[in-house]
């Protein structure tokens, strides 16, 4: 299947119709038309839902929505392996990519981008955010350069380097709330509370071992994936929610934060594939990372 076809799928699946996405690729409603029967035909499979006279929208099958995620990630791919491969050899340009969750570690990117811009003002930085499993997909599909991740790392599939920054784990609270009156938070403070956790399996088991209770023994009331989110339903009174320090600014807010004790922290490991083969910009992003961490370990 030509890569043009793709594209067309994708023009149909935004404008949701096939008049104005055949204009916006400037070619005719019938040629779009043919191809698109053309792509059903080669894959076998009804991917899209023709609108009735009375209505000219188009809408996904499965099958089509399925296409549409993997269109979006093929395209994405050769648009990123035609910029490394047509970029000039005195040049060093380009996207460096990473995946990686909420985390005050972050900054560390921010600072090796930042050293740089000065050298090489035409890199730039893609940064999507997701949960571990997001993270681990993008690498390995090759959408990310590099993940930031808590959980444990297969030594045989990946490079991984640990940061020296660890983040730390509390409870975010109502200022008003019976635990605000405290230090730090103890794991029997939190058993017969209203908890928000993180939707992310790893965090489950680690924090499980900490809290002393299995899972079905707390009394969960949301998960997150973003902690912003966690923050709004804690600013109603829904429940506490376990996330790390510094994520949210409660400075002059209903929130306060609350430490763990014991203390716990999580490790944060930067990962790559292994036998990764780089551009030029996501190399040296790589050699300023490791001199930046050495420097922060001496």
């Amino acid at each position: 299947m030509e890569l043009r076809m793709l594209e067309y799928f994708l023009a149909v699946a935004r404008e949701q119709n096939i008049t104005a996405a055949a204009e916006s690729l400037h070619i005719s409603q019938p040629a779009l038309s043919t191809q698109l029967k053309a792509m059903e035909a080669e894959f076998g499979k009804q991917l899209l839902i023709r609108g009735t006279k009375g209505s000219r929208k188009v809408v996904l099958t499965e099958e089509g929505m399925i296409l549409r995620k993997r269109a979006e990630e093929i395209l994405s791919l050769m648009r990123r392996t035609e910029e490394e491969i047509s970029g000039s050899n005195e040049t060093i340009a380009g996207n460096v990519f990473i995946g990686t969750g909420e985390t005050e570690i972050v900054r560390l990117f921010a600072k090796i981008a930042k050293k740089l811009q000065k050298k090489y003002p035409d890199i730039r930085y893609t940064i999507s955010s997701g949960n571990a499993e997001h993270v681990l997909d993008y690498l390995d599909k090759g959408i990310s350069d590099f993940g930031l991740l808590f959980t444990e790392i297969d030594p045989h599939k990946y490079e991984a380097i640990p940061v020296p920054i660890k983040d730390t784990w509390g409870v975010l609270m109502r200022r008003d709330s019976p635990l605000a009156a405290k230090e730090s938070i103890c794991p029997e403070d939190l058993w017969d509370k209203p908890l928000i956790v993180s939707h992310q399996k790893g965090d489950h088991h680690y924090l499980g071992r900490w809290l002393q209770r299995e899972e079905s023994e707390l009394h969960i009331v949301a998960t997150y994936n973003l902690v912003f989110n966690a923050s709004l339903l804690v600013d109603e009174g829904l429940g506490y929610a376990l996330c790390y320090d510094k994520l949210i600014n409660t400075h002059g807010s209903n929130l306060c934060f609350r430490p763990l004790s014991p203390r716990l922290d999580a490790q944060g490991y930067i990962v790559w594939k292994k036998y990764q083969v780089f551009s030029k910009a996501a190399n040296v992003f790589l050699q300023y990372l490791r001199e930046i961490l050495e420097n922060e370990t001496e």
